[in-house]
Parts: structure tokens; sequence; C-alpha cells
């Protein structure tokens, strides 16, 4: 005995598809202001980085321990900077997720309208 084949409707795939294009629309949107954040982080990272070398060396504070001395006063910077890089990554890879998702609809709508 056969097994009946089991079918989605068209408007529930079109539907989805349309859902899946706002939620692309939306995660796009979201990626540009995390990239902006990430960017942003990076510059106040490195300026307030490059300050804390400067006066580290007008204070004539030993050069071998000029970097590890101003990288420990900015850890808090360097921190928000690798936050803000993780979440873009992240936003992307959410992105690529929804994607697959679109590409697996199209694949049973394509399927289904060859049956």
């Amino acid at each position: 005995m056969t097994q009946p084949r089991r079918t989605i409707e068209l408007t529930q795939i079109t539907s989805e598809m349309y859902e899946i294009t706002k939620r692309m629309d939306k995660a796009s949107k979201e990626i540009f202001r995390l990239a902006e954040k990430k960017a942003d982080t990076e510059l106040e990272y490195r300026r307030e980085l490059g300050k804390a070398i400067v006066r580290l060396r007008s204070e004539g504070v030993q050069a071998t321990l000029i970097p590890d001395m101003a990288r420990a006063e900015v850890a808090e910077l360097k921190h928000a900077r690798d936050m803000a890089l993780e979440l873009h990554r992240s936003g992307l890879a959410s992105l690529d997720v929804i994607q697959a998702q679109g590409n697996i609809l199209q694949s049973i709508s394509k399927y289904q309208s060859e049956v």
C-alpha cells in the first residue's frame, strides 16, 4: 500500500517565503547597524590605546612595559570591541540560516510545481 503524497499548499509556501523575505530585510538592516557599531568600537579602542601609549611614554614608563600597561588601561574598550565583532559575526550567520530556509522553500515549491 502506497502512502499518500504530502504536499504543502502553494499559498502556505508563498506566505512563508514572504515572511522569510521580511526577516532577511530586517536582518540585513540589523547587520548594517552591527557593522557600524563594530567599526565605532574599534575606532574608540584604537584611539584610547594610542592615547594611553603616548601618556605612558611621556611619564617615562619603561618601554617594554608600555604595551601591556596600555592594553590593561583600555581592557573594557577591547571587550566592547570584541563583543561587537562577535555580534556582527552572529548576525551574518543568522542571515545565512534565513537564506537557507528560503532556499529550502524554493526547492519545495519547485518540486511541487513539477509534480
